[in-house]
């Protein structure tokens, strides 16, 4: 399939079902519009998301949309004053033995396989799919402080072993990472992943020929470290974290590409105009959308009317290298 310069994103939104229908609504729209790509994760508003992006596919050919979600955090349900949390962990990971207390970190986050396998399972069900097209792991970088380098890059084999199993067993066609901070620190500093160790660790997992294909960061005008800054390491040459990606054949999701729209605030008056472009949030995502080695420029849009103002770009031309550095002097 085709895949569109920019995607529909999950994450912002109330756990109410006024948001799950617009969210169903706005994914339709985006669909009718051209867009292909479609994000989300497991703990977007309680797992609310990921059922209504499963709403919005009914009826859809599974060959025209692209579908992306994540694990790692724990989804915790909406607030029952009858069970604490502390109490549903218990009965629902670690009593059935999904997982242990002790392989939860900083009390939100875990990778373990088995955890994997069992929220993997959760959100084919809310999304109505048999299979995923990307299952990342979600912000991994999380538990790099708790585990030291070694020992996280040996938990990421460990989980990359586990999603080469999901990809032999037909459940996702590729997976990847998602992260916040990880590509973006330089080296050295505290939460910063190393995009060769993890291309190890998946050769370690799976291969010559493994699956992981992705990686998903923030790229917006406020935050453009993935298009400038240099930090990653390939062949001991150090470059940005979109060119160490495209030197390795992996594919681009940016997130945060309007900045949860606070970015907008912050254009000069005539930015948009100047682009050839109506709107701030088009002249944004024009931004991220042209930066050589994105995919899709991942976007929120949780109503139908932001998704007319913003699918217009994908007509658009990207821009050239030359523009795109002009815009940082």
């Amino acid at each position: 399939m085709d895949i569109s310069s920019l995607g529909l994103g999950t994450y912002l939104g109330k756990d109410s079902d006024a948001a799950d229908v617009a969210y169903a609504e706005a994914a339709r729209a985006f669909h009718a519009a051209g867009g292909t790509v479609f994000d989300t994760a497991a703990n977007y508003r309680g797992g609310r998301s990921e059922r209504a992006l499963g709403a919005a596919f009914k009826g859809l050919s599974r060959g025209d949309f692209f579908v992306s979600t994540k694990a790692g955090y724990i989804p915790m349900p909406q607030a029952d004053p009858d069970e604490n949390p502390r109490a549903w962990f218990h009965r629902v990971l670690e009593a059935p033995g999904i997982l242990a207390i002790e392989d939860l970190i900083d009390g939100c986050h875990a990778m373990t396989p088995r955890y994997l396998a069992h929220q993997l399972d959760i959100s084919l069900g809310a999304l109505g799919l048999d299979t995923l097209d990307l299952f990342h792991l979600h912000n991994p970088e999380q538990q790099l402080a708790h585990l030291g380098e070694d020992g996280f890059y040996a938990a990421i084999e460990k989980a990359f072993e586990a999603c080469e199993g999901f990809v032999a067993a037909g459940k996702i066609r590729a997976y990847g990472v998602a992260t916040w901070n990880g590509f973006r620190v330089p080296t050295g500093q505290e939460g910063h992943l190393s995009l060769a160790r993890l291309l190890q660790a998946a050769a370690a997992a799976g291969g010559r020929e493994h699956h992981f294909r992705w990686i998903q960061l923030p790229l917006n005008l406020a935050m453009p470290e993935a298009f400038l800054a240099p930090t990653q390491v390939l062949g001991g040459e150090a470059m940005t974290p979109l060119a160490a990606a495209q030197a390795s054949g992996l594919s681009v999701q940016t997130s945060a590409s309007i900045m949860q729209a606070r970015i907008l605030r912050q254009l000069p008056e005539g930015f948009a105009e100047a682009l050839g472009l109506r709107t701030p949030a088009q002249a944004a995502l024009q931004f991220t959308r042209s930066c050589p080695g994105v995919t899709t420029a991942l976007c929120g849009m949780g109503q139908a009317a932001h998704v007319a103002e913003n699918v217009a770009v994908m007509a658009v031309p990207k821009l050239d290298a030359l523009a795109l550095e002009s815009l940082f002097g």
